[in-house]
């Protein structure tokens, strides 16, 4: 620390009081009877100020600056404005000895010789306390809460707002030891408010709040007449009776002397907020310093020490950003620091540290040697075991006792010393002097080496890591750069004011200066940013530099000179480069430009370090390949472009290399279809399809279905494109399709109608079948679209396709519960057994389910079918026919007993014999006297009038009808009054209203005699004569299909109209049968429709 003088200005009067203004323009000075105020920047008396009539003994500005106060020995005190201007005046009864401001508010403290008096501008008048002692000084706490009284007894007295005394500090010196100065400490970081007081005893002393002191006091060995702190508290200015200020530290160690006076020294004040200082004196001199504090450090490699608050020392690690502080209790002079040893020297001593451990983390030093002995020197420096100390020209070697080892004797002042490594004990030593010259010492010999010798003297040195080359700023702000083996000058860069190389890589230094630094790689160009201060280290990628007061490590990217080298191809020394430190970018860059230079080794290595497997592979399958004997280096830079989106340098290469159909492959492979046509030119067409098909397969993959399927058309692939027309029912395009296509193309166009038949356009479909010409499958789709009309008439064309309609017409009847037809449609199929079995089921549910006339129409139908069968199938004819028979007579069972069950009496009469039969006849439907079986009717089942005969031997059935169509005239006539009627649907007779019966002789009659009393049945034959005599209106036939005879029956009572089914050939009473056709349409036994013609 030393102190410069601002300016200087002198009174005719004893200085005794000055005061700042609080933003530090102004300087408010109390001289004689006036006020001198001095503008602060260049000691200018702006205006003296005239109000008190006698010695201005005080002087205190308010903390807003708008006011400020003086007391005198006139008894009062004065408010002056900042402009200069006394607004206010009041009295004590004693002379004014100290006046100060409330930091917090304008409440303003005056004190006199026997009482004080506490003032603000909302009150009318000053309250005043009495004393029982001169107050001498004073001082409010910086909450403004407290404030206290410094008494020519030796007593403390503090006081609150209110006047009123809170605590009394009574002093071992008494009155002995008058108080001179008291001052509270500003700091706000302190936990407790500290009071510095000092005594005409020669002792400063300091206490808190509460009265209890801190500490022991100090002391003096001078008259203390002022006692003030640094705005911040840190330092402590004390002047008086010796003839000069002194600096402490707030803990009341005196670290030196601001400027020697001629005279007493009554008053000093720091400047706010600055280190300036005013100081006033006995005989009227006004002096103004500057305080200039210089920076006392040390630095080996990531360890910075410097010194802190002039008497601590804090060592930072600049990588891990740890400190440490070392309390001291004397004034730090110099600090040395180097591996694992830090030298703190103070004015009688120095010390000697070591880490607890060898971990480079560790921050915890203890003192490992003491050095008490005063040592005036320039420069220290530390080492292993050794400290050396610099004054002027001569170097001193002194072991850690103290005794000096070895000394050196330069030619010129020494600049600059640096440690540069070595082995315990016989540390290198670099030196640079005034006279240019470089030297190296080792601790342990007495002969230095002179390295090289420059015209201009030295400001800074280093040596790269290797010791090969040597760098000097000189006081030129040069920076040189030599080959200490050659002592050749390789470079020089201005504009430098220090320099350091990189202690991990050998051809890396940087220099600052001008507020830029400068990174130098190789014999490359400067590359430069903006940065203040000075470089002190280089270590990787960063760079320790001290501006002002603060060392920081500043992370800089190697970025600039890695692509240096990169320029230059240089891929080794660029990767070095970069492990001091680049971003993962230049990282990626590198790892490019080696992989584009073949050198796959650092590229393997760049690639590692940025975690991209994709490369890393790449570069594993070109080593495999080279292993291989594969050593196209075209083909393996093709690669590397691929891989990098370089796509067209890429097929260059490939085309170049011979290998075209690579560069197919990665176009296609990155749906780049255009390039690849355009790289294709003319080239083969069976190229250009597979491109196509490609593309079409990759807008396949990507949702682009429309335009897959108008390339996969193009390439030729068209069930591809009929795949994916009918999967996203693009019925149109299917058309469009299905319609280009040649009919020799039956895969894709029977694809095209699959899809056709699945999106339900069956149209469409029949119209590619028929383009197809493929019958089979048309016939399958109307049968699955159940478009039976088309099938039919596509069946009538075809036969052949006969079964593959009516089966499944049939099947889907009976799935619709269509039985009937279904039943139908398998007869006429030909499938007799599936047709029997319909009807079979069809019976079987109708009798479960009491519907005993469907059962009986069922059975009837049975019975045809058994019939049809016997007709066909000459084998099973008698089988057939026995079911035939046995089928009608449960069809008319089932159809008496439908009738039955609704009626409770019904009594047969034999038409025959004229017997009334009973109800429970165990013979059957036959009579019980003649054996005749009865013919019922087949909707009342009453007994018909009606006698089933049968023809003589040797008469046929067609020479019978046209027997009976003869007619022969009777003899014995009756009234024709008979009609019989004739027409498709049945055959009739019908008797007018006005018959009358006229007995003759009928020769049918006569055949119904028989031999009562006999148990066979004896039938009725008749012969040709008998035919002749009948009439046609009287005779009923059942026109049976062969091999069945037809029957006849003869109605007995030509007054009852009877009706026969010509389908069923069953018989019914006109007015039933016709009531009947008229509720259902059809017959009610075989439900032949009326309007069905007689098949």
């Amino acid at each position: 620390m030393r102190a410069a003088l601002t300016w200087r200005d002198k009174a005719e009067q004893c200085i005794y009081d000055l005061a700042f203004k609080p933003d530090g323009t102004q300087l408010i000075i109390a001289a004689g009877n006036r006020l001198l105020v001095y503008d602060t920047s260049d000691g200018t008396l702006i205006q003296p100020l005239k109000g008190h009539k006698d010695t201005v003994y005080c002087v205190a500005y308010a903390k807003d600056g708008k006011r400020f106060a003086s007391g005198s020995a006139d008894k009062s005190v004065i408010i002056w404005t900042s402009k200069l201007e006394g607004i206010l005046k009041y009295t004590h009864n004693d002379s004014i000895q100290c006046v100060s401001y409330n930091p917090l508010t304008h409440q303003l403290a005056s004190c006199s010789s026997s009482d004080f008096g506490l003032w603000s501008p909302e009150q009318k008048s000053v309250s005043k306390h009495k004393t029982s002692s001169k107050i001498t000084c004073c001082s409010w706490t910086n909450d403004g809460q407290y404030l206290a009284l410094g008494m020519f007894n030796g007593i403390v007295s503090i006081r609150n707002k209110n006047g009123e005394e809170k605590v009394k500090i009574e002093r071992t010196g008494g009155a002995s030891s008058p108080i001179w100065s008291i001052c509270w400490n500003p700091s706000r970081d302190e936990r407790n408010d500290i009071l510095a007081v000092a005594d005409w005893g020669q002792k400063l002393s300091f206490y808190q709040l509460s009265g209890k002191q801190i500490g022991k006091d100090r002391m003096l060995n001078f008259d203390p007449c002022c006692v003030s702190y640094f705005t911040k508290g840190e330092y402590i200015l004390l002047g008086g009776s010796d003839k000069q200020v002194s600096l402490f530290t707030k803990d009341g160690v005196r670290l030196g002397t601001i400027g020697e006076q001629s005279s007493w020294v009554w008053t000093c004040k720091v400047k706010p907020d600055s280190n300036y200082v005013a100081v006033g004196c006995q005989d009227g001199t006004i002096s103004f310093y500057q305080l200039i504090f210089s920076t006392v450090h040390g630095l080996y490699k990531d360890r910075y020490a410097y010194r802190d608050s002039m008497t601590d020392v804090i060592v930072q690690h600049l990588i891990t950003e740890q400190k440490v502080r070392i309390k001291g209790r004397e004034l730090v002079k110099k600090i040395a620091i180097y591996k694992n040893r830090l030298a703190i020297q103070m004015p009688e001593k120095i010390l000697i540290y070591e880490l607890y451990s060898d971990d480079s983390s560790d921050m915890y030093y203890r003192v490992k040697e003491k050095i008490v002995k005063k040592f005036e020197c320039n420069l220290l420096v530390v080492c292993s075991d050794h400290i050396i100390l610099c004054q002027e020209k001569r170097l001193q070697c002194l072991s850690f006792s103290g005794i000096k080892e070895r000394e050196w004797l330069m030619e010129s002042l020494i600049r600059y010393i640096k440690v540069i490594g070595g082995p315990p004990g016989r540390e290198g030593l670099l030196v640079g002097l005034k006279n240019g010259q470089i030297l190296k010492i080792f601790v342990d010999n007495v002969f230095a080496i002179v390295l090289l010798k420059q015209s201009t003297a030295v400001r800074c040195l280093d040596m790269s890591a290797s010791r090969n080359k040597l760098a000097v700023v000189d006081e030129n702000d040069t920076c040189l750069v030599y080959d200490i083996h050659t002592k050749e000058l390789l470079f020089q860069e201005p504009n430098a004011n220090s320099v350091a190389w990189n202690t991990q890589c050998e051809d890396m230094l940087c220099f600052s200066g001008g507020g830029y630094l400068n990174i130098k790689a190789s014999n490359f160009p400067v590359h430069q940013q903006k940065l203040q201060g000075f470089v002190v280290g280089y270590n990787g990628s960063k760079i320790f530099c001290l501006h002002v007061f603060s060392m920081s490590a500043v992370e800089v990217p190697q970025s600039a000179p890695m692509y240096q080298y990169l320029e230059r191809k240089m891929f080794k020394e660029a990767y070095q480069i970069a492990c001091l430190g680049v971003t993962d970018t230049d990282w990626k860059e590198l790892a490019m430009e080696a992989l584009e230079g073949m050198e796959f080794e650092t590229a393997k290595k760049a690639f590692t370090r940025v975690r991209d497997l994709r490369y890393l592979e790449l570069i594993s399958s070109i080593e495999e390949r080279k292993k291989h004997g594969e050593n196209n280096n075209e083909l393996f830079l093709a690669d590397v472009y691929a891989y990098q989106g370089k796509f067209h340098e890429a097929a260059k290469l490939y085309k170049k290399s011979g290998h075209e159909n690579l560069a197919l492959d990665m176009y296609s492979d990155l749906r780049m279809f255009d390039y690849a046509k355009d790289f294709l030119g003319s080239g083969d067409p069976k190229d250009t399809k597979m491109l196509i098909k490609k593309q079409a397969d990759w807008a396949k993959n990507i949702n682009e279905p429309k335009a897959a399927v108008e390339m996969y058309l193009s390439a030729g692939e068209h069930m591809k494109a009929i795949e994916i027309s009918g999967d996203h029912g693009w019925v149109d395009m299917l058309i469009e399709i299905a319609r280009k296509l040649d009919k020799a193309e039956r895969e894709p166009l029977s694809k095209c109608a699959f899809y056709f038949k699945k999106l339900d356009n069956p149209g469409y479909a029949a119209e590619t079948y028929m383009k197809v010409g493929d019958l089979k499958a048309l016939v399958h789709l109307h049968v699955e679209t159940h478009r039976w009309e088309e099938a039919f008439a596509l069946s009538e064309k075809h036969p052949e396709f006969k079964d593959d309609v009516y089966v499944p017409y049939a099947q889907w009847l009976a799935e619709n519960d269509r039985f009937e037809e279904a039943q139908k449609a398998f007869h006429k199929a030909g499938r007799q057994s599936e047709a029997v079995r319909v009807l079979e089921q069809l019976t079987h549910n109708a009798v479960v389910e009491s519907r005993f006339n469907d059962a009986a129409y069922y059975y009837w139908m049975l019975s045809m079918q058994c019939l049809d069968i016997a007709q066909e199938n000459e084998q099973q004819k008698t089988e057939m026919l026995q079911k035939f028979h046995h089928f009608q007579h449960l069809a008319e069972v089932y159809h008496v007993y439908h009738s039955i069950q609704r009626y409770t009496e019904l009594v047969p009469l034999c038409y025959r014999c004229s017997t009334n039969n009973p109800l429970l006849n165990n013979l059957g439907n036959v009579c019980i006297n003649c054996r005749q079986p009865f013919v019922f009717s087949a909707s009342s089942y009453e007994v018909l009038h009606l006698v089933e005969f049968y023809l003589e031997d040797g008469i046929t059935d067609e020479e019978a009808v046209a027997l009976i169509d003869l007619e022969a005239p009777r003899l014995n006539k009756r009234e024709n009054k008979w009609q019989e009627m004739m027409s498709d649907h049945a055959q009739s007779l019908r008797l007018d209203d006005n018959t009358d019966i006229i007995e003759d002789d009928d020769p049918f009659t006569a055949k119904l005699s028989f031999e009562q009393g006999g148990s066979e049945f004896v039938p009725v034959i008749v012969n040709r004569a008998v035919l002749q005599s009948m009439s046609r209106r009287d005779v009923l036939i059942k026109r049976w299909p062969k091999p069945l005879r037809w029957q006849y029956y003869r109605s007995l009572l030509p007054d009852a109209s009877i009706t026969m089914c010509p389908s069923c050939f069953q018989m019914f009473h006109t007015e039933d049968y016709e009531l009947l056709v008229l509720q259902h349409n059809c017959c009610p036994f075989c439900r032949r429709r009326i309007d069905e013609s007689n098949q």
